[in-house]
């Protein structure tokens, strides 16, 4: 099979493409700039609807998912939908970790269990729900997990076993890309809220869905090795998120600093698992101290987790974070020079995501949250 489940295929040539369609995007907004200064804004916003008009809206996306999620169920046996089903409210919701399984037991269906056709039949949902991107990330965490269970080397001495974990048979722990499991809270609706669950080690994904909308908070997408090389391709499953922190903070000013930088060090994730409802301070620089080419930079930073669910979700997210903008922070703990191990943290009303490397820069822990729509909470109970 060809993907996440038979194996990292044309990743690098996927990553290219999406670079060339980074570098269009790029050139159509230059494009859209000039042609705003030429026919006005009201012009120029008839302009990017048009634009848009071939994008799949929100509500034939989750038709989309539906149908895949219903497709997926009808490969299964009565046994193994009673696996792969629990209550919308009960404890699968809260069920998720970034430990490896041996260490924190989850529930579902595990992909080891299931046969060629199942499958096939996770990765069109999973490539269905989510964006390009999003799925390309979650395909090369589990790669790296696997790089783990085959004790290869991953970035320098050590190879895969990375912390003191054993990788290898008889252990106790359990890596690879077989450990991943899959839950449906709900029965997958057009107008019912319920939600798809896909995890195992240093991947939770939590995508609540509740008719045209959507939450994928909260959510832990990490990485461990954070670097590692395939086939003669050097894969970061979250470089993109590493190399755009940097260039943030290495772009502010030394009064800019002053305020993102934290007194202080942070280690580890201070909202990850187990922190459902908790509420923290803001701390670090406002965006609203940050210039409009800044701005611009944190978008596209928190774009790295709003962008990991499907585009017509994400494009609503996107919009929600821009416009509490200007009551958005940006925090920094650790060096400012890239290649080094730093926490960063960027917090707004409706947003809390964290970035912290384990000890090193080759174990990365994240998480994404929405303090307002963690689990769907605003239309998931209705």
């Amino acid at each position: 099979m060809i993907g996440i489940f038979g194996g990292l295929v044309s990743l690098q040539m996927r990553t290219e493409e999406t670079s060339m369609k980074a570098s269009r995007h790029i050139a159509v907004g230059m494009l859209l700039a000039s042609v705003a200064a030429a026919i006005g804004l009201a012009q120029l916003q008839t302009v990017r609807a048009q634009s848009r008009t071939r994008a799949e809206t929100s509500a034939e996306a989750t038709k989309r998912i539906v149908s895949a999620a219903q497709a997926l169920l009808a490969t299964l046996d009565d046994a193994g939908r009673a696996k792969v089903q629990f209550p919308f409210e009960g404890p699968q919701k809260a069920r998720w970790s970034n430990l490896p399984s041996g260490i924190f037991q989850r529930e579902g269906l595990r992909i080891a269990d299931l046969t060629s056709t199942q499958r096939d039949a996770v990765r069109t949902l999973l490539t269905t729900a989510l964006s390009r991107q999003g799925y390309q990330k979650v395909e090369a965490i589990m790669q790296g997990d696997e790089v783990l269970r085959q004790g290869e080397p991953a970035n320098g001495p050590g190879g895969g076993r990375r912390g003191g974990r054993p990788g290898g048979p008889g252990g106790g722990v359990n890596f690879g890309k077989d450990q991943y499991f899959l839950a449906f809270l709900g029965t997958p609706s057009m107008t019912q809220p319920w939600m798809l669950q896909f995890g195992g080690h240093h991947l939770a994904i939590n995508l609540t869905m509740g008719g045209s909308q959507a939450s994928m908070t909260p959510s832990l997408p990490a990485a461990q090795p954070a670097t590692y090389t395939i086939e003669g391709r050097t894969v970061r499953p979250l470089g993109a998120e590493n190399d755009k922190a940097f260039a943030l903070i290495n772009a502010l000013d030394n009064a800019q600093r002053s305020q993102a930088i934290l007194p202080y060090r942070v280690a580890d994730l201070v909202l990850g698992p187990g922190q459902d409802g908790r509420t923290i301070q803001p701390e670090g620089i406002r965006a609203s101290a940050l210039t409009a080419s800044q701005q611009a930079m944190l978008l596209e930073l928190a774009r790295e987790w709003a962008g990991i669910m499907h585009d017509a979700y994400a494009a609503t997210r996107m919009a929600e974070i821009t416009t509490h903008l200007p009551d958005t922070y940006f925090a920094w703990s650790g060096p400012t020079t890239n290649g080094s191990a730093a926490y960063f943290r960027i917090q707004g009303p409706t947003v809390v995501i964290e970035y912290a490397p384990q000890g090193g820069v080759d174990h990365i822990h994240t998480i994404y949250r929405d303090p307002t729509n963690d689990y769907g909470a605003r239309f998931a109970s209705k």
